[in-house]
């Protein structure tokens, strides 16, 4: 276990490395932080830290860097939340409030994380095995043709044509759509196929086919969207951080453009609480020199997907917790009243 003062130590070379890019002295320490310890003894202690592997020297520099090892203790024992100031926190509200549908959320909310972080933003759309049913519209297109619209609690919209073998009467229609939702409103989709197993026996024999149909294309539907979206925005940040990655930024671009990863990754924020992932801690090796903060969004306390954002190593932790927390909260809120 580091001692009290080792871990100020720390604390200390991370937040001026972060600050300043530049690989951190025992004189610059003592010289902007209030140790209370002189050079020599802050110089012993950075010897024990790098020992311990928490900062590394760089062959260029007399300085030490934070290792990802520093920088885990960092997250995990010396950096809080940096909460937002009151106008970042309205201008966040402000901007997402203006979203007209379920997409501009997203939309907004990628651009915003960006913005805010300086990072690449990452966040995923509702899942739909997660969500539950607001609402099923059927509405006539011509005798034998309907359109289907499913309508999920967290804003998602989907429609489907419906061509059926015999024309379908107004009066069906109405009969089929008030009983479909009296069955699936406010249930979840993966309860939907067992929900609905039965209902055109409830029919008359002549119109059974169509509602077997109709009924084909709303669970077609709920398989379709199950599989998950992303979207991303600000990978542009990265080209600022050039000399943060230490080859080429190249793998780190590759690793944004596989949907597969970035969803594992993302999918290792835990239901309530945020993720941080250190460099080698992301199993994708071309991520390697990357961190991810990640953390679940949703409405009522139940998480239905994740957003983050990722960045260099050498990132603003507690401003970046900060910021990824806080829009999550808001997001969340949006989804909730929508």
């Amino acid at each position: 276990m580091l001692s009290e003062r080792r871990l100020e130590v720390l604390r200390a070379i991370v937040q001026d490395y972060v600050g300043t890019e530049e690989p951190v002295g025992s004189k610059a320490l003592t010289e902007r932080h209030r140790l209370g310890v002189s050079p020599a003894t802050v110089r012993n202690d950075m010897a024990v830290l790098e020992e311990e592997g928490y900062i590394a020297q760089p062959h260029t520099s007399a300085g030490r860097i934070p290792t990802d090892k520093g920088y885990r203790l960092f997250v995990d024992r010396l950096a809080g939340v940096k909460p937002l100031s009151t106008p970042e926190r309205r201008a966040i509200q402000n901007f997402l409030d203006g979203a007209v549908d379920l997409d501009d959320v997203v939309g907004r909310t990628v651009r915003l994380l960006a913005q805010l972080t300086r990072q690449v933003a990452v966040v995923q759309y509702p899942s739909l095995t997660r969500s539950t049913v607001r609402h099923v519209e059927l509405l006539s297109l011509a005798p034998a043709r309907l359109m289907l619209v499913l309508i999920t609690d967290t804003g998602r919209v989907e429609q489907r044509l419906v061509d059926c073998q015999t024309p379908f009467g107004e009066t069906s229609l109405a009969d089929l759509r008030a009983r479909l939702n009296s069955r699936v409103v406010g249930r979840r989709f993966t309860d939907v196929p067992q929900l609905v197993q039965d209902l055109p026996e409830s029919f008359e024999p002549e119109d059974r086919s169509t509602v077997s149909t109709v009924l084909a294309t709303l669970l077609e539907t709920l398989v379709e969207e199950a599989e998950e979206r992303l979207m991303i925005g600000g990978t542009a940040n990265l080209t600022r951080f050039g000399h943060d990655f230490p080859l080429t930024i190249r793998p780190v671009l590759e690793a944004l453009e596989e949907q597969v990863v970035l969803l594992k990754l993302l999918g290792e924020a835990n239901e309530s609480g945020m993720a941080v992932r250190i460099g080698h801690e992301n199993a994708y090796e071309g991520l390697n020199s990357t961190s991810v903060v990640s953390v679940g969004y949703g409405s009522g306390g139940e998480t239905v997907a994740k957003l983050g954002v990722v960045g260099p190593t050498r990132m603003d932790y507690p401003g970046t917790m900060g910021a990824v927390r806080a829009v999550a909260r808001y997001v969340g809120q949006i989804l909730a009243e929508s």
